[in-house]
């Protein structure tokens, strides 16, 4: 008898069991990042893969003023998308009113970089996007705060469940979704892009500063890679830090050298991107140039010689004396590196 109703029992639980409702499948729909066929592979982390849900997430993120302080500014306050997701003023001012002393970067094709900042303190993008939330002298704002107000709105909770499972709103999750919204702005139709394919023919005085890009006698290619390989306009893979010779005098723990405590790192900067530089102004890693010409003028004149000055910085203290036709040469060259439908993709654009 006994056993019979263990038996009843066991039948009963079965049963009751199986009419409960099945625990939803967390199935996220994983995507490929889109690129030119001229590029090539990006440097995407293995523990983030890219998401339709991670991304439409940290796009959100991406213009939400909830992760200030004060709710007044988002991450898009200093990396405009017609700016090239970089700012056109000197230095960013932060919500207390404070403002800093370093250019802010473009992020267009940061799925290619291997360091962040222009220090390059970051190895990884994840790791980037959490610092301005937390700068004292820009979003000034806790990741524990951030989190509580986002908590508080269920359009939150469904975006991170679709995005990892589960309605929980954590610092690391939404690093992560960040990224892969930051990943996904690759810019790639530019007239350089369309010289690589073959499909564009330089202007005579585009041609002109092609030439003196890739040869010494402007020395261009050594730290911003060959023009033939468009997607290089950032230094991928070559040179990531150097002293252009801004400055004689250089200021003791600035640029490398902050992070690695060598000396020989002094005012060395992560060579930046040349895509969209034309609407990416002012220049330097402290904006202290407002237009091409000025750049092109200081390139000329040589740069200021220095204990660690890059040695590609052949004509520092003597100058390199181009022609007027040359450096406009130069200036119409670097605008082939524009891509306006970047700039305006609305799939970047503010969600809210």
């Amino acid at each position: 008898m006994k056993n019979k109703w263990t038996l009843i029992i066991t039948a009963a639980l079965l049963m009751a069991a199986s009419c409960r409702p099945e625990k939803p499948v967390f199935e996220p729909t994983y995507v490929d990042l889109d690129y030119p066929d001229h590029f090539p592979a990006p440097n995407l982390p293995a523990d983030n893969p890219l998401s339709e849900e991670g991304i439409k997430l940290g796009r959100h993120l991406f213009y939400d003023v909830r992760l200030s302080g004060d709710n007044t500014q988002n991450c898009a306050s200093c990396h405009l998308q017609e700016s090239n997701f970089a700012e056109p003023m000197r230095f960013s001012t932060g919500i207390d009113g404070v403002q800093g002393n370093i250019n802010a970067m473009v992020l267009s094709n940061m799925a290619w970089q291997q360091f962040f900042f222009w220090n390059g303190r970051k190895t990884s993008l994840e790791d980037q996007v959490r610092e301005p939330v937390i700068n004292p002298i820009e979003m000034h704002e806790t990741w524990p705060n951030v989190i509580d107000k986002l908590s508080g709105d269920q359009r939150y909770l469904d975006m991170f469940a679709a995005a990892f499972g589960d309605e929980e709103i954590t610092e690391d999750r939404s690093a992560k979704a960040l990224a892969q919204f930051i990943y996904t702005m690759v810019s790639g139709d530019s007239k350089l892009d369309q010289y690589v394919k073959g499909e564009y023919t330089f202007t005579t005085s585009e041609q002109i500063g092609f030439d003196i890009f890739n040869n010494e006698e402007g020395d261009c290619f050594h730290c911003h890679g060959l023009a033939t390989t468009g997607y290089q306009m950032g230094a991928y893979g070559l040179l990531q830090f150097s002293n252009n010779g801004l400055d004689s005098v250089l200021v003791e723990n600035s640029g490398r050298e902050a992070v690695t405590g060598l000396a020989s790192d002094r005012a060395k900067f992560k060579v930046p991107s040349l895509r969209n530089i034309e609407y990416s102004f002012p220049y330097m890693h402290d904006g202290r140039f407002q237009t091409l010409g000025e750049v092109i003028e200081f390139y000329n004149m040589g740069g200021h010689p220095s204990a660690t000055i890059d040695p590609n910085m052949k004509a520092a203290g003597v100058g390199r004396n181009w022609s007027q036709e040359q450096k406009q040469g130069l200036i119409d060259f670097l605008k082939t590196f524009s891509d306006v439908t970047f700039l305006t993709d609305t799939t970047f654009s503010n969600p809210w």
